[in-house]
């Protein structure tokens, strides 16, 4: 029985929050279920209307999705995802340079399919934390070819710029990644506003140190926030055999 809890929060520093959260544990189109985390970015209103309309695009086009293919079905909404913020910007001088992360999940019995473009994450967690996707950011690319270790990334000065975003370009191109997943397993959804203020270890610690999902949210984002909250905090957790 799947177990779900959703939560965003404007954290310490921001006058607005430009996270915005989907969830939907009964099917959409082809898809079982659906769960996304869009983190926008640009001035003014840009970032909270890129990452809103990213993801009501995105579930518009699913429910008119005729694929049963996970990866196929996201893979043309976050197409048209893109097109939608990139034809937006250019129209209208107050959303130009517009942008979103999206991290868009599926669970279909113990496998989970996974899409992820820019920086917000999914986790697996159980008795150690595993990150199954992979920032598309300029500190991210730095470490893989081997320029700056691991641990020096999470407070490099470069650490917000992404490499990859919807409606940045004309295209885009998203990561996919399946998992399998056992009892005990806990799906961790976030956008950077969480990894930012949180090391891995205090995140998996969090997570099993509550006994209920809700408790396990809202002590990470209270976390974060005692941290320092310097930016918006959206999690999604889910419990696929609760």
């Amino acid at each position: 029985m799947l177990k779900t809890f959703s939560i965003t929060d404007i954290g310490k520093k921001r006058k607005l929050n430009q996270d915005y959260v989907y969830t939907s544990e009964k099917p959409v189109g082809g898809l079982p279920n659906v769960f996304i985390v869009a983190d926008g970015m640009g001035g003014h209103n840009a970032g909270d209307y890129a990452s809103k309309y990213t993801v009501e695009t995105m579930v518009s086009e699913m429910e008119k999705s005729v694929d049963t293919n996970p990866v196929t079905i996201l893979k043309k909404a976050i197409k048209a995802a893109n097109e939608h913020i990139w034809k937006k910007s250019g129209e209208d001088a107050q959303l130009e340079g517009m942008g979103t992360t999206v991290v868009a999940a599926t669970l279909s019995q113990n496998r989970l399919d996974v899409a992820n473009v820019g920086d917000s994450r999914l986790y697996i967690v159980n008795d150690r934390i595993t990150q199954i996707t992979r920032d598309h950011s300029l500190v991210e690319e730095m470490v893989r070819m081997g320029g700056i270790a691991k641990a020096d990334a999470r407070n490099h000065p470069d650490k917000n710029i992404i490499t990859r975003a919807i409606g940045a370009c004309d295209t885009v191109e998203a990561d996919f990644f399946s998992a399998e997943l056992k009892p005990g397993d806990i799906v961790l959804m976030c956008s950077d506003g969480l990894t930012n203020m949180l090391e891995d270890e205090e995140i998996r610690m969090i997570l099993n140190g509550q006994r209920d999902i809700v408790e396990k949210a809202e002590e990470l984002v209270k976390a974060a926030n005692n941290n320092g909250g310097r930016d918006n905090i959206s999690v999604i957790l889910i419990e696929p055999f609760a």
